[in-house]
């Protein structure tokens, strides 16, 4: 099959299977009596705009004015991550799957096909799910759904190969080997703090989550109430349940917002952060009532000590990787150790703030959006907000992690860098790679001393007390017969030299010829000089 059209096969498979399950979902509510007016034509046109939306597609909606909503045109883009997680993690496996069937250099004939056909799939449901009162652009379509399958697809199929090289056909490791030595430290350390920002900020939603499930567990009676107040029954209930599991990773964003301090909307007139909680009307979900109160106790701030902990968490993975080259490089240039190591310790900090702040603050971008009706038209935390605040704790802790990372790895904090055979023998990673090579000499050497007590077997049809004889000369075994010119014919083990035949061909048989056992032949070797 050609690259190209199982690329084609693979992301057109992502999108079929990602609307059938958003299909089958709304048919199974549809079916409990949960949408009386909808009918099954309806089903189908939901389920598209709910795939749309869970694309990152924006939808217009357009209700008639006599519905009695102060807004009857507006742009529905509050996107529910947990349903755009789907689509990622199926275009994940397909990149495995396409990764396996190229070779080197050939990921992006399928992978550029495959997004094609995902691309003109987004354009067609939004010109047959449109009409109405919801409608979506077809170059929005064609455009925004290729974000999380290009995102996902190229992922895995780099967990898959492992190589870059491997997937774009271009090897920046061996360019870059190619530079100076300050370069390639460059390389590297910028590399593990684009790592320690990741870190941090999968620490930071981490904390979120973690935030949002002690608020509902703290507030289950709150959240039932909800339930009971609305009485829509079981497949009410459960599309509501249904519907609020598709947000739940803008809660956990939004929980993350409301710890670093920066808070967030919902709504106009309706802030939450922990300050303090300015209510206004609210809509009546279940899982809004696990929203803070008005009035907070003053130890509420302490809250702002999760995102500095996922800084902490960082700084330690980041000093575990050993590739803090410009503390190495600082040291080098000034032997200072009080200036250099408190000035690369901050400005480390800064970078990996800086990184897992841009991180979080995109994550705040696509949770972030609008119900298009109403006062629901700003939900969602403030990005730039977030960013500031988010990375300003997480530089603190990422340089709090560098500063007592040492004392869990056994080392003097201030220790100045040591140099080395792999010039990095003053960090973990070069102290495990020193370990590791003295485990390996160690092996050598005992190889060696079991192989030395091996005695060597003599060639054939030599006995030990040929010696001087016609076929075993002075120079010990293999060596031929003596000619009438009183030289000897090249023998078996001529080739190997005179070495050979002087250690007792320890070559021959894989042995360090320093540590052979002396034979017998070796006595012989110094026989009656030649006539």
């Amino acid at each position: 099959m050609p690259l190209w059209l199982q690329g084609v096969l693979e992301l057109g498979s992502v999108a079929v299977v990602s609307y059938l399950l958003v299909l089958l979902t709304v048919l199974m509510v549809w079916l409990a009596d949960g949408f009386d007016t909808l009918g099954l034509t309806g089903g189908f046109v939901l389920s598209g705009h709910v795939w749309l939306l869970a694309h990152l597609t924006p939808l217009q909606v357009a209700l008639d004015p006599g519905a009695g909503l102060p807004a009857t045109t507006g742009t529905l883009n509050l996107v529910p991550l947990g349903l755009t997680l789907v689509p990622f993690a199926l275009s994940w496996h397909a990149g495995r799957r396409l990764a396996r069937a190229c070779w080197e250099g050939q990921f992006w004939q399928p992978y550029l096909s495959g997004l094609a056909a995902y691309s003109a799939f987004g354009a067609a449901a939004a010109l047959l799910f449109s009409g109405g009162e919801v409608s979506a652009s077809p170059a929005a379509a064609a455009v925004f759904p290729l974000v999380p399958v290009a995102l996902g697809g190229f992922v895995g199929a780099y967990r898959a190969s492992r190589s870059l090289p491997g997937l774009i056909g271009v090897n920046a490791a061996a360019w870059v080997e190619r530079t100076s030595q300050y370069s390639r430290w460059a390389g590297s350390y910028v590399w593990a703090v684009l790592r320690a920002g990741f870190v941090a900020a999968v620490a930071g939603v981490g904390a979120g989550a973690a935030l949002l499930a002690a608020a509902l567990f703290w507030n289950w009676n709150d959240v039932v109430g909800v339930y009971q107040r609305l009485g829509t029954g079981v497949p009410g209930d459960t599309a509501l349940t249904g519907l609020q599991l598709g947000y739940l990773p803008n809660l956990a964003v939004y929980a993350l917002a409301w710890a670093t301090g920066a808070g967030f909307e919902l709504g106009s007139g309706t802030h939450a952060s922990p300050l303090g909680t300015e209510a206004g009307p609210v809509p009546l979900l279940p899982a809004l009532a696990a929203l803070p109160p008005a009035e907070l106790p003053a130890w509420a701030l302490v809250v702002v000590v999760l995102p500095v902990l996922a800084g902490v968490l960082a700084g330690w993975w980041f000093l575990r990787e050993g590739e803090n080259h410009l503390d190495d490089w600082m040291a080098l240039r000034l032997p200072a150790r009080w200036i250099t190591y408190p000035l690369s310790t901050l400005l480390t900090g800064v970078f990996v703030g800086a990184v897992a702040g841009v991180l979080v603050m995109l994550l705040s971008w696509l949770a972030h959006g609008s119900l298009g009706l109403g006062r629901l038209t700003d939900v969602g935390p403030d990005g730039p907000a977030v960013l500031l605040l988010f990375g300003v704790e997480v530089a603190v802790g990422a340089a709090v992690g560098c500063v007592v990372g040492p004392w869990f790895e056994h080392e003097p904090p201030f220790a100045p860098p040591r140099g080395g055979e792999d010039g990095e023998d003053g960090t973990p990673a070069g102290r495990r790679a020193a370990r590791r090579r003295r485990r390996e000499e160690t092996a050598a050497r005992r190889a060696m001393r079991s192989a030395g007590r091996r005695r060597p077997r003599p060639a054939r049809g030599h006995r030990a007390d040929q010696h001087g004889t016609e076929e075993h000369g002075a120079d010990g075994p293999g060596t031929g017969r003596s000619t009438a010119d009183g030289h000897r014919d090249a023998g078996p083990w001529a080739a190997q030299g005179p070495a050979v035949a002087e250690t007792g061909s320890a070559e021959a048989f894989d042995v360090d010829a320093a540590e052979a056992p002396a034979t017998s032949s070796d006595a012989g070797a110094a026989g009656p000089p030649e006539r």
